[in-house]
Order: C-alpha cells, then sequence, then structure tokens
C-alpha cells in the first residue's frame, strides 16, 4: 500500500519534482481522464484512480475511453467546446498534431523539473520536450517482440523460435497450412501494415538490411536506397514468394493469432495482457530475429499522459496531482503487471527480475537496442506505408518504384512541417 498525502507532495519516486505549493486541491474536485479502449489499460488505469482517489478524496477522477478509431476525433472535438478531459493519454507519435491544435498544456518549468526527467527516464521522452518544458509524461514505453503458438510449433515439431530472418521464413513454411484449394487456412507469421508491421518494416528492417529510416536529425527519408529496397522485397516475399503469410489474414493480425491461425506474429508488449486472458491459447515470446548480417533492431515506443488546454484552477491543481501519481513508480509497476507495458524509468524497467522474466525478458531486451521514430504526423507516415504494399501486392508495381512513392510522400510531410 502507498503513503497518503504526503507521498504526492514530490514526485522522487518518478525522478521529477512537480512544486505543489499552489497547487493542492480543494476539497469534491472532479477531473476527467480519457483514454482509447484497450481491456487491459482500461483494467489498469481503473485500479490507478482507485488509488488515488483512497489517498486523496477530496478529488474524484472520472474516465471515459472510446474505440481506438474514434478517440482522436472525440479528442479533438471535445477539448475546443470545453468539454472532456483534463488529462488525456496520447500516443506519442500525435504530440505535434495536438500542440498545434492547442489541446494540450505545457507542464511548467516551475511544476517540472526538465533535467529529473532527462535523467530518470529513458532517452525517448525526451521528444515530449518543447523550448525546455516537457508536454507530456509517460507511465510506460514498450517495444517489440516475436510472439509464438507453442501448440502449432509442437504439432509442426519445431524446437524453438527462429533467431534470424532465414530462421523465420523456414520456420513460417513449416506453419503454413492450405486447404484442397490452395487458400491459407494457417499462416506461418501474421503480417499488416496497418497493425505493428510498419514500425518492424521502418525501424527493424530497414536497419538489419544495412540502411537507415530518416537522417539523424530527422528531417530526410533515407530509406528510398539499395538496403530499404531489400528489406521491402524481404517482407512482400514472405507472402509473394514463400507464401507463408496473407496480409490482414482474418482481418486482423493480433485476431489470427488469438484463434490459434497464426503460428508467429509480431507486436508490442501491450499485447501480453490480452493474450492472458485468451483461452486455450499456449503462447511465448522471443527476441525480434536478427538480421542477414546478426544485426539486432527493435522499435520502441509510448503513450504519454497530457493536461489538456481545458484544465484550469482546482482542476488543474488536481490534474497535476493525478499526474503525480499515474507517473510513479507504483503505478508503473501495477501497469507492467496489468498491461505488460515496461516502466517507463530504466532503473525500474531493467531490472534482473524483469529481464530473466520469460514473458516481460524478450521486450526488456530489446529496449537496449531500439529506436524511436520521431513522428511529424504518425498516421500520414503510417497510412503511406500501407499504400507502399498494397501498390505491389494489387497492382504489381515494383518495389524499387513503390518505395520511391513512399520516400517522395513522407518527405513532403517533413518539409510541410519543418517549413513552419
Amino acid at each position: 500500500m502507498f503513503k497518503r498525502t504526503k507521498q504526492f507532495l514530490t514526485f522522487a519516486t518518478a525522478g521529477i519534482l512537480f512544486s505543489l505549493s499552489s497547487t493542492t486541491a480543494r476539497a469534491e474536485v472532479e477531473i476527467e481522464y480519457w483514454q482509447y479502449f484497450f481491456e487491459a489499460r482500461v483494467t489498469a488505469m481503473d485500479t490507478l484512480i482507485e488509488n488515488f482517489q483512497n489517498a486523496n478524496p477530496g478529488i474524484t477522477v472520472k474516465t471515459n475511453h472510446f474505440p481506438y478509431a474514434d478517440y482522436r476525433t472525440k479528442v479533438a472535438a471535445a477539448i475546443p467546446a470545453g468539454e472532456g478531459p483534463d488529462v488525456v493519454q496520447l500516443f506519442y507519435g500525435w504530440l505535434n498534431d495536438y500542440m498545434d491544435a492547442e489541446l494540450i498544456q505545457p507542464l511548467p518549468a516551475s511544476a517540472v523539473s526538465p533535467d529529473m526527467v532527462d535523467k530518470e527516464f529513458f532517452p525517448m521522452v525526451q521528444a515530449m520536450k518543447r523550448d525546455g518544458e516537457y508536454m507530456a509524461l509517460p507511465t510506460a514505453v514498450r517495444s517489440l517482440a516475436l510472439f509464438y503458438n507453442q501448440r502449432l510449433f509442437d504439432e509442426a515439431g519445431i524446437d524453438a523460435p527462429p533467431a534470424t530472418l532465414d530462421e523465420l521464413v523456414e520456420t513460417a513454411k513449416k506453419l503454413t497450412k492450405k486447404d484442397d484449394a490452395g487458400n491459407l487456412t494457417q499462416v506461418g507469421i501474421t503480417t499488416g501494415m496497418t497493425a505493428q508491421d510498419h514500425h518492424w518494416w521502418r525501424e527493424v528492417l530497414v536497419r538489419q538490411f544495412g540502411g537507415q529510416p530518416y537522417s539523424d536529425d530527422g528531417t530526410k527519408v533515407m530509406y528510398n536506397d539499395e538496403a530499404g529496397q531489400k528489406a521491402l522485397q524481404w517482407y512482400v516475399d514472405l507472402a509473394g514468394k514463400h507464401g507463408v503469410t496473407q496480409a490482414e489474414f482474418m482481418d486482423q493480425p493480433q485476431a489470427a493469432f488469438k484463434a490459434g491461425r497464426a503460428g508467429m506474429h509480431i507486436d508490442g508488449s501491450f499485447r501480453i495482457g490480452a493474450l492472458d486472458k485468451t483461452r486455450g491459447l499456449k503462447w511465448g515470446v522471443a527476441e525480434l530475429p536478427a538480421g542477414p548480417d546478426g544485426t539486432k533492431s527493435n522499435y520502441s515506443s509510448y503513450w504519454v499522459n497530457a493536461i489538456t488546454t481545458k484544465a484550469e484552477g482546482e482542476k488543474y491543481d488536481a490534474a497535476i496531482k493525478f499526474m503525480q501519481y499515474i507517473t510513479s513508480d507504483e503505478a508503473m509497476q501495477i501497469w507492467l503487471e496489468t498491461v505488460g507495458e515496461l516502466p517507463a524509468k530504466p532503473s525500474a524497467a531493467l531490472t534482473d527480475e524483469n529481464s530473466s522474466n520469460p514473458v516481460y525478458g524478450p521486450f526488456v531486451s530489446g529496449l537496449s537496442y531500439a529506436q524511436s521514430t520521431e513522428f511529424v504526423s504518425e498516421s500520414d507516415q503510417r497510412q503511406l506505408m500501407v499504400e507502399m504494399v498494397e501498390r505491389i501486392q494489387l497492382e504489381d508495381q515494383s518495389v524499387a518504384d513503390s518505395i520511391a512513392v513512399a520516400a517522395e510522400g513522407e518527405q513532403k510531410i517533413l518539409d510541410d512541417f519543418n517549413s513552419k
């Protein structure tokens, strides 16, 4: 059990110092928290809210959640109207959009110590800083790993998950099943750029084939080269040449894996909670397969919590206190155990216990060599990856031509943003 009010007067456990001398919440203050619907996340947040309210009887936190597809639209409509959340959860790649629309306000330098955040949190969190102030803070971070169906592995006589990309292809072949008409009834591995594959291709495969997706300063697209083409060719060959997958098999990659119709599935650590509740599914986790020359790479992302421009006065004061708790060590541990996402601080995430855990361990290892894409417009940039693969699979466009179109489109997005 955690301590009472005094525990919330400092951010020592989270490595952040909040000055709350003028932000003590008065009795009967109600604030609202919004996030998109994901069962494990909702469960975790309900627990955090209960803990927070028990320690702060004068503050009530009302929570609301929406389907992912509707979430951003709901937020964008509510806040300008003076409605909706006082504290909102958003994907790190949406930060610029939320700032441009004036939906969130910075955590003031007098309340947050940027130096302490820089020191105590994973470096990727620094992408939330603008003009010396933090706009948002995460409870957890996540990486990618290879989920595999142990029952299907045993049935196919496969002893261990693949350690390299070559092994992945051969393993997927053994796991693939087709009916008499040649239609896939079980895929060796799921694929789909609308899920996590656009991250896997961009930050993992491109690097493993010797390339770099963007320039170091993030202003130039660099995957339109030989390395990028090799990475994309390898990816589309999974379906086109090897026949071990089908894009959006059973509509969603994770649905196929949960249904026991896919041998392998690449996803984030946030998927752990949902898989744990899937009856009859016996699964394991392994690090992402290494590239042709042994290169390991991973992608790391996170959702952050921000105070909206709707929060003022007593609601703002209460929102600060709530932010303080949901980014504390205790909250991070609850989030890990409920959702599967790792604490946002290395000191809490990279423990021997977490590293040796058969489920968390591969994700923890992946964090040590992970990259985070600094998105300008995450949804628009993702859509270009979706269309890049569709042109090859549906229109028979060459890999070189399709990747060139994607690179040109993404460069325009970056240039338009950087010219502002």
